[in-house]
Formats: C-alpha cells, structure tokens, sequence
C-alpha cells in the first residue's frame, strides 16, 4: 500500500503547481497522478495566454501574481517557461466602453501596468489593427504567453527535485473515505492513502466524486483552436488581442504564424473520446474573426489546429475548496478553460490552505463549491456582456 501526506489527482499544470508549492511549503510526501500523460487534457492545448485583464478584481490579482510568477520564472521555479511579452490589448464594443474603463482602474489600483488606448494609440502599437467599429481598448505592456508543456514539465522537474512522486500512467478511479473523512485514492495501480487529497482531474472529475454523492453540475466541452501562416508582407509579431466583439482570441505563435480561439464550444464531449482536430466550419469562423480585427488575414492560409476538452462549471468560474462534506478532500473543478495563467495562484493558495489551515494570499471564498446551493452564481457586474457560459479567455 502506498502512502502520502497529500495526493494530487491531475497532472496538468494546476496539478503540478499544486504539487510544487505544496513540496515548496515544506510537505514530505506528496505523489501526483496523472491518468495518461502529462498535459494530456487541457493543459497541453491551452493557448496558453498570460494576462491579467478580468472583469472583477478577485481573478485579476490572481493573475497579477500568476503573472510575477512567469516572468520570473527561473528565480522562482527553475529553468524556463517560454514566456514572451509582446504585450496585451482587451477590445471591447463601445457600449462597454465604461465597463472597460471602470475595470482598468480597479487593476490599476492592484499594481497591475494597465491603461486604456485611444484608437489612435491602439494603431502606435499593431498599425494593422481595424479600429473603425471600437472607441478604446485597455492595453497590458507585460502580458504574453508561455509555452504549456515547458510551463508544465518546469513545475514537475522543481516538484520531483523537492521530492515529488509522479506517477504517470496511473488513473484514479475511486475516491476513499470513512465517514466524513478522505482517506486516499484507489488507481489501476493499486491504493494510494493520505490525509489529504487533492482533485483537478479536469472533465474526469464528476465520476470520481459522484460515489460520494457529490454533485457540482460540471459539463464537458470540446474547444478548439486554429493556426494561420502570416499572409504575404506581414512581418512582424502582434500583440495578443482578446476581441470581446468577435469573441475570440489570438496570438503569435512560433516565428510566422497566428493562434485563434473562439468563444464556443460543443457541450457533453466525452473526455475519453475526443476527436483531436480541427473542423472545417470552426476553421473559417476563426479566419473571419481574425481577419475582422486584422484584415490583413483575409486571405491567410490556415496551418493547422486541435481540439481538446475543458469543463464548465454552472457560472463558468471555478470550484476551488476544501469540499465541507469531506474533511482533506480539496478540489479545483470546472475551470471553464480559463486556468493556465492563474495556475501559480491557484497552487499556491491551494498549498496553504493544506498547511495553513487556510488560503492566505488569495481570497479563494468567491470560487467555493457551495454557492451553486446558495443560489449565488458568480456574476460580475463589469461585464462585457451576458457571457454565462464562457469557453475561453485561455
């Protein structure tokens, strides 16, 4: 029988920084399981981007200090993440001009390097932007992207080097408890018994605590993402825009290309039987909306794509908690595909909550699984719109 103070079940980044902050914060003997490989789910599609730009102030502190955490990443967790700045510009439609504005004060206020461009200054920093049908947009010089395997595989190699065991391979397929009390994980590798465990196993999750009677309305959903060559004389790299009138995403990707992502997705996905690339009708919606903020991609020769599945929770924000039914058992479910830059975050309060008591540098009470019963969705009051159920932000 193997034995820990505290199990990890997920091996994607939120996992794995768990996992390293937990060993960082002086736990002995922490194991990280992963059903397939590492970054199999989510994480090893996400695009990836670093930003801090969120309609409420409790995420955007999350990650302004995800944000310190990627930027400096070599001092902090070792080796490199693949982080690059080219900068981050949020585009909104004008009748959410003041949301936009009222927003950018509340980070300027957390310490986060924000402002709001007129469009003459949004055409100083990407001349080929299309600015016609926009008043503003707010602009975050120190945003970019990383790379999410080397984000991942940096968190596990500092894990292992403090200790570490990660298991690969090794599915969870029972969640253990006597009483009200977790006592471990039974795996297609025999039992696992701790204290304490922790649950990000992404779409996987409503089949492990379902047992318990456990129920958080979770729903799987096939997301993809597209690539597209640069077209003939574009020649340099722009910044990452998040296009809240398009609802899209984009970003540079390697030395000559654009990411695209779009605010969809096909509810029900079974995790276990995802197909893994790109549609035909997905990649022309994203060459439109692209090319929409860019013309210059009109005529842009589509690279490739992927698709991957990422789970939604009823208000299409998180579930981080110590589940109240069941001393040790801790969770992040339901992420909505919207976790990668907050991932130091949310190890991190995730890591004191388990050798605290309980979550110390963040304000983790708004993500609690109860609110769901309490009738208080989660509903931002500077929003862009009526977005309930949001698929990225990635």
């Amino acid at each position: 029988m193997n034995t820990a103070d505290v199990i990890v079940v997920g091996g994607g980044v939120n996992g794995a920084s768990t996992a390293f902050f937990l060993a960082k914060a002086g736990v002995k003997k922490v194991v990280l399981l992963e059903r397939r490989q590492l970054g199999a789910g989510a994480s090893g599609k996400s695009g990836a981007l670093v930003r801090t730009h969120y309609t409420n102030p409790i995420e955007a502190n999350m990650a302004f200090e995800s944000l310190k955490v990627f930027r400096n990443w070599s001092e902090i967790v070792g080796g490199d993440c693949g982080f690059e700045s080219p900068g981050f510009l949020q585009v909104v439609a004008p009748q959410y001009e003041e949301q936009l504005r009222r927003n950018v004060a509340e980070h300027q206020r957390l310490g986060i390097n924000t402002r709001v461009l007129t469009t003459d200054e949004i055409l100083e920093i990407e001349p080929a932007t299309r600015v016609d049908d926009i008043t503003c947009a707010a602009y975050e010089p120190d945003s970019g992207f990383a790379d999410p395997n080397a984000t991942l595989y940096g968190f596990v190699n500092a894990a292992r080097d403090l200790g570490v065991d990660v298991r690969s391979g090794v599915e969870a397929t029972k969640l253990l408890a006597e009483g009200d009390k977790i006592t471990g994980v039974e795996t297609t590798d025999g039992a696992f018994m701790a204290d304490n465990v922790v649950l990000i196993p992404g779409p996987w999750a409503q089949r492990l605590v379902a047992p318990l009677g456990l129920e958080f309305d979770l729903e799987p959903r096939r997301v993809q993402v597209a690539v597209f060559r640069w077209p003939y004389g574009f020649d340099h790299r722009h910044p990452i825009f998040i296009d809240d009138s398009q609802e899209a995403w984009f970003r540079p990707e390697g030395a000559n290309s654009t990411l695209v992502g779009l605010e969809s997705g096909v509810d029900g996905a079974n995790p276990d039987d995802i197909a893994e690339g790109v549609d035909h009708d997905y990649v022309e919606d994203c060459r439109a909306a692209l090319s929409h903020r860019l013309p210059a991609f009109e005529h842009s020769t589509m690279r490739g794509g992927w698709a991957g599945v990422i789970t939604m929770s009823a208000d299409g924000r998180p579930i981080i908690d110590q589940i109240p039914a069941f001393a040790g058992l801790f969770c992040m479910l339901g992420d909505s595909g919207t976790s990668f830059k907050t991932a130091p975050a949310i190890g991190m309060g995730l890591a004191e909550w388990i050798t605290k008591g309980e979550p110390q540098s963040f304000d983790l009470h708004p993500f609690r699984s109860s609110r769901f019963a309490e009738g208080d969705l989660w509903l931002d009051e500077n929003a862009y719109g009526p977005h309930r159920e949001r698929t990225i932000s990635r």
